[in-house]
């Protein structure tokens, strides 16, 4: 390929015409990007398939997490994950492994469709548009990404598959005897022939739609009559997730209401055991792991059952879930929730309106806002219930803290062991029993902790008194099942996920609707059903601020879309399809499967390039293995959503034998963000960033001081800061490196525009060592350097290695700019080849494009994409001495160098023999010496 292409220079103009400027970067960039392209440089070839190729057994798949593809562009922060899987990918494809790396995009969502409701331009259009746009910006960096992998959302030849998905999902049911899901046809032949009873009447005896009602009651894709977060300004319901703490869209800030809706529902609930357990195997960080284990909530207690009566009706019982049994005798009151079914039944007449005026008023609220609300609010229904330990008639109240999606939807409260019930106590004036003994130095109200029980027995049941909290469970909920009034449980806190959506632009249900309206779903072989052209993008609500507007899609208008004639195999039949749409996290529940095989047509992903990129490492780590990305980088904001989603899609699949793993993502890597720091004037409005000049740790604008903020990058702050700017002002390796040196991956940090000059001038030095400014021609020497130099590269290649494994890319800079600084102040007249080789190719993953550049000066033909990278010689790494500090009575008062093959007693008396060692023992002999080899000589005197 074309190489030395010098800048341009006249007389005038005393820059060398190669003199490694901003200039000469974008061409070398440009011209090693097309030389990537032409030459599918990071083609992966698949065993199989349209993609087959040689393929070593040692892979690496590498996936960064889905960008949307926004129409503001790019800031700086953005790449730092994408950079950083972009070095490790590099890195690990240099030696000689089979490196999967491309990107996609999750491309439908709300905020292309709120751009057309106020434009009118199509969706698809838009988000088009806005991806050729961000394609322009991370080409332009250099990652090297299989484009032939590339998938977007939005397209019908993905979302198929997606729709395909769904009909598994829905297709299945849940066996917990087995532990698994099934095909709902197993379930359906169970009922058929009298194996499983069917409520009623006999399945042969069952209407159609009597039959899909039960199926419905077992499927893990459902429909539900059920309370949701209704928001009418974003015309569609929202997960409790996309739900702010004051009860407003996360997107918006729209008010958001609850409300009863009929909605398709995932039966998540039935796999919570699993995505707890299964964690346990998986390479991800801590805190990511406990916040899915805590967004799950798995809670080991009991049910109890509180007989509640009326005046003036018989008596019901009320189901109470509690984690704390042993507490039990002191429960001093009930609450339900205000959408409990029992509200109605046992409210008294006296206390109706007030009952029913609360509960319009919390219909209000988002469960997050019930949740936060401090000030506790109810009403009394008028019905008392009785404790089954002490026979104690405690009243019943409604109110909002206690939530129907949680337990029974119904509480005992303990306020003595519980604050929240505790402030409501004392708000209500209701009594409080302690029955678990805080310590005497207590002084806080309710107490949580551990303690003996008290004020727990009773002549005429079970006495809890003296015993400790496990033991009083343990002895409570025996007695609670032997007497009929409860047992032992487990409950758990995630919720069934919602997955109905009433927007347009969103994948279309692969479901229609009979006569009946009986949901059926539609043959494999009519996908992708597509969204239909529309006249009107908006979801039509009139008013946003009110609970009771009803939702109404903008598919549900097309009409001509919307009834359909179809033959399912009992004759042409008229239907109406499912007028809402996927949530947009269905497309990124599966992404990395069609990574692996995105030219597919008959399969969603074919099963032998399946085992090869993500199936279980059983020859290394046995059956514990669970398979799935090697590597996974994104942000941490996605731990309980698209992990907890894309890990139970993923289950399902496993389970029906369409995947050889039974998790997604092996091993998950949280980057860190970089933010940037924002000035305002004396009128608090803020100036540019780039035009504030910092003087003497102050800081001014147009010769005026600003006060300096920290925080987000953003338009209304002034300080954003492109990608683009940054490669047209230093060049691609320029800005990769600056990224990849700012700090720990893991960890934020600030952009400092002026820092990246020093990523610049290292490579500046660098080029200067091997390249004549003049020339272009290689300044390298055959000299052969000495055993100094030598010592430190092979250190350098170590070092190096260790931290491209492990990401501490900030490190291996680090490294690279000792061995460069070496190299610049001991080789004047040339880098010695043996030392400039090692270093193009060390700097390869982070500054690609000038380290391909100098490998081709140096005289190789091919790309360094595929190695070599260096290998450390052992002997160079082991040192020839080894410095030992010397403590004396545990202060450090010296060092010794001595022979790195010094004997214990060796080194011993060297240390003894030290100056400052011998001085302070005039003569005498020490109570003790210990050495630790290669560490410190500890002498007690």
């Amino acid at each position: 390929m074309e190489r030395d292409i010098p800048m341009s220079t006249d007389a005038a103009d005393a820059t060398p015409a190669y003199r490694y400027t901003a200039e000469l970067a974008g061409e070398i960039e440009r011209r090693w990007q097309r030389h990537w392209e032409e030459q599918g440089t990071f083609h992966a070839p698949n065993p199989v398939g349209p993609l087959k190729g040689d393929v070593p057994a040692d892979k690496l798949f590498v996936q960064d997490m889905f960008p949307y593809p926004s129409g503001a562009g790019l800031h700086v922060g953005h790449p730092l994950g994408f950079i950083g899987t972009d070095v490790f990918a590099r890195y690990h494809r240099m030696n000689g492994r089979n490196v999967l790396h491309t990107m996609g995009f999750d491309a439908f969502g709300l905020p292309a469709e709120q751009y057309a409701v106020q434009t009118g331009q199509h969706p698809r259009k838009t988000t088009e548009d806005n991806i050729q746009t961000y394609l322009r910006q991370i080409r332009r960096l250099g990652l090297g990404h299989d484009e032939r992998r590339r998938i977007s959302t939005i397209d019908p030849g993905y979302y198929k598959w997606t729709q395909w998905i769904f009909l598994q999902i829905f297709n299945s049911w849940y066996d917990p005897a087995a532990g698994r899901a099934r095909p709902i046809a197993e379930l359906e032949a169970q009922f058929a022939a009298g194996e499983r009873a069917t409520p009623d009447k006999p399945w042969a005896e069952m209407s159609r739609p009597e039959r899909e009602k039960l199926l419905g009651r077992y499927r893990l894709v459902y429909l539900s009559e059920a309370p949701v977060n209704w928001c009418p300004g974003l015309g569609t319901v929202l997960a409790n997730e996309e739900v702010t703490a004051d009860g407003r869209s996360e997107r918006g800030n729209f008010p958001v209401f609850r409300r009863s809706l009929r909605q398709w529902m995932m039966r998540i609930t039935a796999y919570s055991d699993r995505l707890i357990d299964d964690l346990d195997r998986l390479d991800w960080p801590d805190k990511i792991k406990a916040m899915q284990r805590n967004w799950i909530g798995r809670s080991h207690g009991a049910r109890v059952r509180f007989e509640v009566g009326r005046a003036d009706a018989g008596a019901v019982d009320v189901e109470v879930f509690t984690t704390r049994p042993d507490t039990l005798f002191g429960a001093t009151y009930l609450v339900l929730a205000p959408e409990h079914p029992l509200v109605d039944v046992i409210t008294s007449a006296g206390q109706a309106d007030a009952v029913a005026a609360y509960r319009a008023e919390v219909s209000r609220k988002s469960e997050l806002d019930r949740q936060e609300n401090k000030e506790k609010t109810g009403v009394f229904t008028g019905a008392h219930a009785t404790n089954p330990v002490n026979g104690a008639r405690i009243p019943v109240y409604v109110a909002d803290y206690v939530l129907m999606g949680y337990g029974t939807g119904a509480i005992m409260a303990v306020p003595g062991q519980d604050q929240r019930d505790w402030d409501f106590a004392k708000a209500f004036d209701l009594p409080i029993v302690r029955t678990v003994q805080p310590p005497e130095d207590f002084d806080g109200e309710a107490y949580t902790g551990a303690g003996p029980a008290v004020n727990s027995s009773h002549e005429s049941s079970v006495s809890l008194d003296g015993l400790d909290v496990d033991e009083a469970k343990t002895k409570i909920i025996a007695w609670l099942e032997e007497q009929g009034r409860g047992q032992g449980t487990v409950q758990f806190k995630l919720r069934d996920w919602l997955f109905s959506r009433q927007r347009y632009w969103g994948e279309p249900f692969p479901i229609v609707y009979d006569e009946d309206g009986t949901p059926i779903a539609v043959p494999e072989s009519m996908l992708p059903i597509e969204l239909p052209d529309v006249d009107d993008y908006s979801p039509r609500t009139f008013d946003p601020e009110d609970a009771d507007s009803e939702p109404s899609p903008p598919l549900s208008r097309a009409e001509d879309w919307v009834a359909v004639e179809l033959d399912l195999g009992d004759g042409p039949k008229r239907y109406r399809r499912e007028t809402n749409t996927m949530p947009n996290w269905a497309g990124s529940c599966w992404y990395q499967l069609r990574y692996v095989d995105p030219t597919e047509s008959e399969r969603f992903v074919n099963a032998e390039n399946e085992r090869y990129w993500l199936g279980p490492r059983a020859e290394e780590h046995g059956a514990s293995d669970p398979g799935g990305v090697d590597l996974y980088i994104g942000g941490v904001e996605h731990a309980v959503l698209h992990l907890l989603y894309a890990r139970f899609w993923q289950k399902v699949l496993f389970d029906l034998g369409h995947v050889s793993g039974d998790e997604p993502y092996r091993r998950l890597f949280n980057q860190g963000y970089i933010e940037a720091y924002a000035y305002t004037d004396a009128r608090g409005s803020y100036v540019p960033a780039e035009l504030v000049e910092e003087r003497d740790g102050k800081h001014f604008y147009e010769g005026e001081e600003v006060r300096r903020e920290y925080g987000k990058m953003g338009k209304s702050l002034k300080n954003v800061v492109t990608p683009d700017d940054m490669c047209e002002k230093y060049g691609a390796d320029t800005f990769r490196l600056y990224e990849m040196s700012m700090g720990p991956m893991d960890v934020s940090r600030p952009w400092a525009t002026k820092d990246v000059v020093g990523a610049q001038r290292f490579l500046q030095r660098l080029w200067r060592n091997l390249v004549d400014e003049t020339t272009g021609e290689p300044r390298v020497t055959d000299e052969e350097p000495g055993e100094d130099a030598l010592r430190l590269l092979h250190k350098t290649i170590a070092g190096v290695h260790d931290d491209f494994a492990n990401l501490r890319y900030n490190t291996a800079g680090a490294k690279l700019i000792e061995l460069n600084n070496h190299v610049t102040k001991h080789f004047p007249g040339g880098a010695p080849r043996v030392l400039a080789e090692p270093l193009a190719l060390m700097l390869a993953p982070l500054s690609p494009h000038v380290a391909e550049e100098l490998w081709a000066k140096l005289g190789h033909g091919d790309s360094l994409a595929h190695g070599p990278f260096p290998a450390a010689e052992e002997k160079y790494l082991v040192e020839d001495t080894v410095e030992y500090p010397i403590q004396v009575n545990g202060k450090v008062k010296a060092r010794v160098v001595v022979s790195a093959s010094a004997s214990s007693d060796e080194v011993r008396a060297a240390a003894l023999a030290e100056g400052k060692v011998a001085e302070l023992l005039n003569g005498g002999t020490p109570r003790k010496v210990i050495v630790v080899p290669g560490r410190l000589v500890n002498v007690v005197l």
